[in-house]
């Protein structure tokens, strides 16, 4: 048989010749859905030229790194956040661009870790994503960062209220009111609520609260609820501030846990012999919560769909890349999903 020849691998990608011999040539003006289509025509083809086509498209294809700065490896749920991000990089990959994703688990959450360790991601890598509590020493690493034209991504927990810093997770305010809804309608009487959140710097965990307060301002104001109490992310000192609220409000009749810490609430509640009688609604399917939703610890639980929130992260941060100074905000808000023993 004869060998296919260059007007062969025309005809078969549906491009003309001239496209053909630019792709073999690696010239720049040729989109890389058509390198990959020509390139496709040449593997179905069997073209002689293959290798020196995909060598080209690969030379031609964008290549971006990403660093990512997520809270304490030991939490599952910056685990399940972590796989999510890289199979999205793995698929992004697929659809013509190289991302590298780096991503590091911060131990210590101080303001000063969280800034130093921001800054040194930012000198190696295309643009990076933050979880972080806002305060005055990071923020003004991510404007440092900004001001060298490094896009700045925030994930879960939004670092700018007027939108200057991009943004991907859930509407915080909605969450709040959803779970104060739930309570609201799962309780069987009005009574005390305790609130739970892992540090009010963190401006996820401060709208839930602003959320859950205002639905009950609205539509349940029969309900009492106390004060919030700060489990500085600590499954120990949530376990430790549960049983305060147990100890202190015999009375209590549900508990919401917008922060981390969850799974030290869940032990203290079990071993009050209590857990049947609140009303607890907690944040993110794991398989902590997962289980506390089977043995009814937790009613109800509110959760990120974490590929979606990486694919909507990862496309972003890739079109932020490419156009640095358009001006375009990249946020995205994903709508949360809702769990209950009867749907996991």
């Amino acid at each position: 048989m004869t060998r296919p020849t260059i007007p062969d691998l025309a005809k078969a990608a549906g491009v003309s010749v001239a496209t053909v011999n630019r792709v073999l040539a690696g010239t720049e003006k040729v989109r890389m859905p058509t390198r990959l289509l020509v390139q496709e025509a040449a593997e179905k083809i069997g073209f002689y030229g293959l290798g020196t086509i995909q060598a080209k498209v690969s030379a031609s294809r964008p290549r971006y790194r990403f660093g990512f700065l997520l809270l304490q490896p030991h939490r599952q749920f910056y685990q399940s956040c972590a796989a999510a991000i890289r199979d999205a990089a793995a698929s992004v990959s697929e659809a013509g661009f190289d991302v590298d994703v780096r991503i590091e688990f911060l131990e210590d959450l101080s303001p000063q870790n969280t800034a130093a360790r921001a800054l040194a991601l930012g000198d190696e890598c295309d643009s990076i994503c933050i979880t972080s509590a806002v305060h005055p020493v990071v923020i003004q690493a991510v404007e440092t960062l900004q001001h060298r034209g490094l896009p700045v991504f925030a994930l879960i927990s939004q670092l700018s209220a007027a939108g200057l810093v991009h943004y991907v997770g859930l509407d915080n305010w909605k969450v709040g009111r959803t779970s104060a809804w739930a309570i609201e309608n799962l309780c069987k009487k009005p009574g005390k609520i305790g609130i739970l959140m892992g540090n009010p710097r963190y401006r996820n965990q401060e709208m839930n609260e602003s959320g859950f307060r205002s639905y009950f301002r609205e539509h349940a104001p029969d309900f009492t609820l106390l004060e919030p109490l700060s489990t500085f992310e600590s499954a120990a000192v949530a376990e430790e501030m549960t049983d305060r609220l147990l100890t202190q409000n015999p009375d209590l009749t549900s508990l919401f846990v917008s922060g981390g810490g969850v799974t030290g609430a869940m032990a203290s509640l079990r071993a009050s012999g209590r857990a049947s009688d609140l009303v607890v609604v907690a944040y993110d399917l794991m398989d902590s919560t997962r289980a506390g939703l089977l043995d009814g610890t937790l009613k109800v639980v509110i959760a990120h769909p974490l590929r979606q929130v990486a694919d909507a992260l990862i496309s972003g941060m890739v079109r932020a890349t490419r156009s640095p100074q358009d001006g375009v905000n990249h946020t995205k808000i994903v709508p949360f999903q809702i769990y209950t023993r009867e749907n996991i």
